[in-house]
């Protein structure tokens, strides 16, 4: 299992456009992704209805888990959408 911490710095955290462009990166490969807030439980990273509903702000420290072949680069590709201003 491969984790990274991400501060969210997109200016409207992970909603919308962001949200969207997280998703479709986690569904490109077929790998089990989550994402949480710090301390909150997982959810499948791979939906665009779980992840806005984290409603995860600007500043915030979310974590994104992934397991299987290529989890190490597609947490990279992750975590550079959500923390991108």
């Amino acid at each position: 299992m491969a984790e990274r911490k991400v501060t969210v710095e997109a200016e409207v955290g992970l909603h919308a456009r962001p949200a969207a462009t997280f998703v479709q990166a986690a569904a490109k490969a077929d790998i089990d992704v989550t994402v949480a807030r710090q301390g909150g439980e997982p959810v499948n990273a791979k939906s665009i209805l779980m992840v806005m509903g984290l409603d995860v702000r600007q500043g915030e420290t979310i974590v994104i888990r992934a397991e299987g072949e290529g989890a190490e680069e597609l947490l990279d590709e992750l975590a550079a959408i959500a923390s991108a201003p």
